[in-house]
């Protein structure tokens, strides 16, 4: 008999597949049935059989299980093999048909991987500032329950987390870039690090749409932590701590927090889409050239296969979240993996 980590992992690893299969094909089917036709911004001198030739070599006469195959076929097999060429100096993808955008001619795994970097790092640091701010703030305002700072900073996250991105960013485009001068209103996607000045100038500008995004992760994490700290703040095992003359700082960093993660590491994986969604709108305000700059564009050119993959893209990052999640809190919390 297998032992149990091993049925474990298997069983994880089944479900994962199912889930990834599941989603590519609701992604397919969805934005295959939706209007539009990608010639449209053709001119209408096109000679019918020139239209047909360009129809016939994007696919979109051939039955919907065969786009279907051939896109699964490209995502799965031949754009991984295209990418170990290109690391490895291989050819193993030579002579197979690449997933082409419709709109640039240019394979589309070459578009995503130049704009990823760009949000991957615009949420690392947005994720990162928000946990930095939500922790000390959640643990203070389960200390301080009740009372009057503990009220005045529930109202502020609350307004926080209400606000979309879209009013946060212009509010402090208003403020720190117009009125007080002191921010860039924008980034400059030309703009590369080469010395210490370049940095700070890079730093200034991503200052803005970090702390854009920030908010809502702040607020929402800040505001579960407070729940989840006054309830374990009332478990026998920290009563028992603090009888034992343990002090607040040392029973709040120690005790309380370790158990109170549990659920706002679960949430920060479960809001992951929203942080997408944020991240979206923040590129599009402040025209930071990356994954959501790229899905707006190609929505309104209706370059179908850009879309698809990184809607799949998104997907399978949110799906790998949630795993890490799975295993965070089962190590933060061992009575979960018992």
């Amino acid at each position: 008999m297998a032992p149990r980590p091993l049925i474990d992992v298997a069983r994880r690893g089944l479900a994962l597949g199912l889930s990834l299969l599941l989603i590519a094909l609701a992604i397919f089917g969805l934005l295959s049935l939706a209007p539009g036709d990608p010639l449209a911004h053709m001119p209408l001198t096109l000679p019918p059989e020139v239209r047909a030739a360009m129809r016939e070599a994007m696919g979109l006469d051939a039955p919907w299980p065969a786009r279907l195959a051939l896109w699964l076929r490209q995502v799965l097999v031949i754009e991984p093999l295209a990418l170990c060429d290109a690391l490895l100096g291989t050819a193993w993808a030579e002579g197979l048909p690449r997933l082409i955008s419709w709109h640039s001619h240019t394979p589309v795994t070459g578009l995503i991987a130049d704009r990823l970097p760009q949000t991957l790092r615009l949420m690392g640091l947005a994720y990162l500032l928000g946990l930095a701010c939500a922790l000390p703030l959640g643990l203070w305002q389960a200390h301080t329950h009740r009372s009057p700072g503990d009220h005045a900073a529930s109202a502020l996250t609350m307004t926080a987390y209400a606000l979309p991105p879209f009013v946060t960013a212009l509010l402090l485009i208003w403020l720190f870039s117009i009125t007080l001068g002191w921010l860039p209103s924008g980034y400059d996607p030309s703009h590369r690090i080469t010395d210490a000045q370049s940095l700070w100038i890079e730093a200034r500008q991503l200052l803005l749409p970090v702390i854009v995004l920030s908010l809502q992760i702040t607020a929402q994490l800040a505001r579960h932590l407070r729940a989840s700290a006054i309830e374990v703040l009332h478990a026998d095992h920290i009563r028992t701590a603090r009888a034992k003359g343990l002090g607040p700082r040392a029973l709040l960093t120690g005790h309380v927090m370790r158990h109170a993660m549990v659920p706002v590491i679960t949430l920060m994986a479960l809001g992951l889409p929203q942080v997408f969604g944020g991240a979206i709108i923040t590129e599009q305000v402040f025209a930071i050239n990356g994954i959501g700059h790229l899905l707006i564009s190609s929505i309104h050119a209706g370059d179908l296969p850009v879309v698809q993959t990184i809607t799949l893209l998104i997907a399978v990052l949110v799906v790998l979240a949630n795993l890490l999640a799975d295993a965070a809190y089962r190590w933060l919390d061992p009575r979960i993996a018992a």
